[in-house]
């Protein structure tokens, strides 16, 4: 993965003082369920104190609060950081996409270059190619889309779009900061 792991971070991870006490109490959490100090995804977003609240939000409607299957959110976030060479999300969704039911084969694929697509059900390997044209084009072919709409209602392909938009962002987001990935959380 390409990214900021040599760099030093832009912004250092919030506190109960800069973010208030009720982003501070949900990183806690938050960490607890990941088993990782708190995530920086809270931490560090949660110094935007205004926009915090909003894009948590917003990017619960998306995940864990979709309509897409966690199995099939987890795989086209796990392909945008791969995509995107962004270590932080790859390392914080190779956890939750192993929980969601992807397998440790399935969760290595996605996160090279090119998968070996015989790990990939037909459905899958509908979701990476249309991520990886989206990401390289900004917009699906006629053919992607018809492919996409085999598997995804048309909500879905709404979804999708803003699941993929909405974890570019990110995406661009932690490498701009330089945000390392997450540490275990000592016991």
């Amino acid at each position: 993965m390409a990214g900021a792991a040599l760099m030093p971070a832009r912004v250092s991870p919030g506190t109960w003082r800069t973010n208030g006490p009720l982003a501070a109490a949900f990183a806690r959490a938050a960490g607890r369920a990941t088993g990782t100090v708190p995530p920086a995804v809270f931490t560090v977003l949660g110094r935007g104190r205004r926009t915090f609240w909003g894009w948590l939000g917003f990017a619960a409607t998306l995940m864990p609060f979709g309509s897409l299957p966690r199995r099939d959110s987890e795989l086209v976030i796990l392909r945008v950081a791969q995509r995107r060479g962004s270590a932080y999300e790859a390392a914080h969704h190779r956890r939750i996409g192993r929980r969601a039911g992807l397998t440790g084969e399935q969760v290595d694929a996605i996160l090279r270059a090119a998968p070996d697509p015989t790990v990939f059900s037909a459905r899958q390997q509908v979701l990476l190619a249309a991520t990886d044209e989206l990401l390289a084009t900004d917009d699906l072919s006629d053919a992607t889309w018809a492919s996409l709409g085999e598997q995804l209602d048309e909500r879905g392909c709404v979804e999708f779009l803003l699941l993929v938009g909405h974890y570019r962002m990110l995406a661009t987001a932690f490498t701009a900061l330089r945000v390392e990935p997450d540490a275990a959380r000592g016991r």
